[in-house]
């Protein structure tokens, strides 16, 4: 029976629904657990530096057919510096090709292919929506995480392009820990950013529940990159629909299984994006969001 090997960057509670869409993909194109297929897990927990050997765990020690990291481009380049044979099934944030990943898009080559969400690419997108429902505020701050610079380096470039001609301030900050969350809301708080937009990175959707909770103790309108983060009670977000994206990865995951080479399936794009609001959290910011973003918005949760 083939094993599929799930190699993740954060923890697996929060990403229990993705991997969820990644069996379904999976079961779609005839792949069910237990029947003729077995999964096993290796979660880093946040500490990227366990990657590579976690890898090589499912590699050498579970001989995995197809190896899905979890949680974007730590997981992914971890995986492709231990093997460069078995394959390997992606969805990224940012370009997989300007990351050096994959020759281009429609001929991945190598072992390597999947999907580009591309959240990366939206984050200029998320400062003009904050900016437009919060266009008081000159100062924004801007929380990254230190130990993943496929995304940090990225996203911070794409922001102080967007700020300079938005005429805004960018405050950056940095966390890699809950502690580090804690130290970073503080700083913020203490330079007086007058909103906060979250980087794109998996450890922050672990984190998710203590993120939305501080910007809301402190009053701080908000903008994160996933749906998921209204839900849990941010104020807005804008970017890629996750669950697509890992439906695809499972039904590549079985074509590959099933004898397709990962080079001759091309990289696809998740080309629709998606922007949520919560009325509720606005309200308790004394905030009143206008009607542009309103009549915009795919969900709205009062």
């Amino acid at each position: 029976m083939p094993v599929v090997g799930f190699l993740g960057a954060p923890s697996s509670a929060p990403y229990a629904r993705y991997v969820a869409a990644v069996h379904q993909g999976l079961k779609e194109v005839g792949y069910i657990e237990g029947q003729n297929v077995r999964f096993e897990y290796r979660w880093a927990e946040g500490r990227y530096d366990r990657l590579p050997v976690l890898a090589t765990e499912l590699i050498d020690r579970h001989h995995a057919a197809v190896i899905v990291p979890i949680g974007g481009a730590p997981a992914t380049v971890a995986a492709k510096a231990v093997t460069s044979i078995v394959p390997i099934v992606f969805n990224m944030t940012a370009d997989p090709v300007e990351l050096g990943l994959v020759a281009s898009l429609s001929r991945p080559g190598g072992n390597m292919t999947g999907v580009g969400a591309l959240a990366v690419a939206t984050v200029a997108k998320r400062l003009q929506l904050l900016h437009e429902g919060v266009p008081e505020p000159a100062d924004i701050a801007f929380l990254s995480n230190p130990t993943n610079p496929y995304y940090r380096a990225l996203e911070t470039s794409e922001l102080q392009a967007a700020a300079a001609l938005l005429g805004l301030r960018l405050l950056l900050l940095n966390a890699s820990s809950s502690r580090e969350i804690d130290e970073a809301f503080a700083n913020l708080v203490a330079q007086r950013a007058g909103a906060f937009l979250l980087g794109t990175d998996p450890f922050f959707i672990t984190a998710r529940d203590q993120l939305v909770a501080l910007a809301n103790r402190y009053r701080v309108p908000a903008i994160y990159p996933f749906r998921e983060d209204v839900v849990a009670g941010g104020l807005m977000s804008y970017g890629a629909s996750n669950l697509d994206a890992f439906h695809i990865v499972g039904g590549y995951t079985g074509r590959i299984l099933s004898g397709v080479k990962p080079a001759d399936l091309p990289v696809q794009q998740v080309t629709k994006t998606e922007m949520a609001l919560n009325l509720k959290t606005a309200r308790s910011l004394g905030l009143t969001l206008p009607e542009s973003l309103l009549a915009h918005a795919d969900q709205v949760i009062e």
